[in-house]
């Protein structure tokens, strides 16, 4: 089992494909399957990368509360064991502002793809998205608040398999604690404008846990942000839009670097 160490935490990740490197940073609470259907069509072309956050999965979960820095720490890790030196970073709700946090404090982001991100920590309602791993109709119903109700209608099977890789890899209450934790003290309206790498701001209209009137100020606040409604979807667009969605990240990644895409 592929794994990165910082300090005493072991965090798994998993790698495919070629090419420049994509990493993908979950929401509080879900494993890397998250981001399965992104990785499928990403991996290949480039270098597909998922991880647990500290407290998911199989990842550590080491006592928390966690500081966002700390995860940022961990997406350096995972970066470093891979030999990768700089990555376009995806991040969905806390992986989001994960990812805003990398984009500023280090050199380790060539570009932004952010899904239900918002630039205050007071903005995110996540709790609802929530259940415990054992409690397989606890996870069905929490899925309400993160797919909107036409894709739990008319996907049943596709709902099935979400339930199943909850089942197996997301985090306890613990570990969901400890990590949504780090957004009690996110603000970052008063440095966005520092962040100036390429970012798309992609955000489901009918999102239930972060408005997408946030999401549309946080690419207007961003030097180079972009923002792209995904009409109809819940929090987790990127997962009941995915065919949409792998558009929008395809035609950014192959947009090219930093200084092409503008």
């Amino acid at each position: 089992m592929p794994t990165a160490a910082t300090g005493s935490v072991s965090l798994y990740y998993d790698r495919q494909g070629d090419g420049d490197p994509v990493v993908f940073v979950p929401e509080a609470g879900l494993g890397g399957w998250l981001w399965g259907w992104q990785h499928a069509a990403v991996a290949g072309p480039y270098e597909a990368i998922v991880w647990d956050l500290r407290g998911t999965g199989r990842s550590d979960a080491p006592p928390g509360p966690y500081a966002l820095e700390t995860l940022v720490g961990d997406l350096t890790a995972v970066l470093n064991e891979c030999g990768v030196r700089k990555a376009h970073v995806a991040g969905c709700g806390l992986g989001g502002a994960v990812a805003l946090a990398a984009a500023r404090t280090t050199n380790r982001v060539e570009t932004l793809t952010l899904f239900g991100t918002a630039p205050r920590g007071e903005t995110y309602d996540l709790d609802p998205l929530f259940a415990p791993p054992d409690d397989r109709a606890a996870l069905r119903d929490s899925l309400a608040a993160g797919l909107s109700e036409d894709f739990l209608e008319s996907q049943p099977d596709a709902v099935d398999g979400v339930v199943d890789w909850r089942a197996d890899g997301d985090a306890d209450r613990a570990g969901w604690e400890a990590q949504v934790a780090a957004l009690e003290e996110f603000d970052a309206t008063d440095w966005l404008v520092e962040v100036t790498q390429p970012t798309r701001v992609i955000h489901g209209t009918d999102d239930e846990l972060v408005p997408d009137e946030a999401g549309e100020d946080l690419a207007r606040s961003l030097p180079r942000g972009e923002f792209v409604p995904i009409d109809g979807a819940g929090h987790l667009c990127f997962v009941e839009r995915s065919r949409t969605v792998n558009d929008l990240l395809a035609d950014a990644l192959e947009t090219g670097t930093e200084d092409e895409w503008g």
